[in-house]
């Protein structure tokens, strides 16, 4: 491989990488960084597919819990409410995924941006300067891109905000307490709300701050730009 001035191979960010000028060429770099490239987007594409599993996982349970729970007329409605509770794991098993997708997206976005990007347009001048020293710095302390309530919102809203609705939908139908002349409409859902010993005032209430919960998650954790950006401030660091 011929050698080429220093000031070439310097051009597309070594310094930037801590690398000796004189001993790397810029072929040499630029295919070191294409298979870093490939490296990363296979671990961002495997980290996707885990994502798609685990929102298989709830979309098969909630069908599942659904039928099973109008499949017959003296099914209790406590089935539904285990359903919301396996969803509600799939959903945190599903932000801690997407948290650690997140770390390869952002690596291969880096180089996309600053590296492929100005190839193709024909100007070596990088789009973000001191991209080299990110990329080197994430790959010496890899640390999480975006908070754990961040994480969780995104998928909440991005998949689970139907499957919540529909199993909400399904309890309250399912209840739907006939009309009673000894009973108020209140104390009738209260009633209707029993689960065995459990009060209905007591499983009313946490199905209750189950949703509030899911709500205010989705409407007051936002952030100043769009998903792709929620990058600003890395929070947590990967444990060695």
């Amino acid at each position: 491989m011929s050698e080429v001035p220093e000031s070439s191979a310097c051009q597309f960010g070594l310094p930037a990488l801590h690398a000796d000028c004189s001993e790397l060429t810029r072929a040499e770099y630029i295919t070191a960084l294409v298979h870093f490239y490939r490296a990363e987007m296979y671990r961002a594409t495997q980290w996707r597919m885990r994502l798609d599993t685990t929102t298989n996982w709830s979309i098969l349970a909630t069908t599942a819990v659904v039928t099973f729970s109008f499949g017959e007329r003296q099914s209790s409605h406590a089935s539904l409410i285990v359903g919301m509770l396996m969803v509600l794991t799939f959903l945190l098993i599903e932000a801690r995924r997407y948290r650690i997708f997140d770390v390869w997206r952002e690596r291969t976005r880096v180089l996309e941006k600053s590296f492929i990007g100005p190839i193709l347009r024909g100007d070596p001048t990088a789009s973000m300067s001191g991209w080299g020293t990110q990329a080197a710095e994430s790959l010496d302390r890899p640390e999480y891109n975006i908070s754990w309530s961040q994480a969780v919102r995104a998928r909440l809203v991005r998949n689970y905000l139907p499957l919540f609705a529909l199993m909400l939908g399904c309890w309250l139908i399912k209840l739907n307490p006939a009309p009673r002349a000894d009973m108020s409409p209140a104390e009738a859902w209260l009633k209707a709300m029993e689960v065995g010993p459990l009060p209905g005032w007591l499983v009313g209430g946490f199905v209750g701050v189950h949703y509030l919960w899911l709500l205010l998650l989705a409407l007051a954790v936002r952030a100043k730009g769009p998903e792709e950006d929620l990058r600003a401030h890395p929070e947590i660091a990967v444990p060695d």
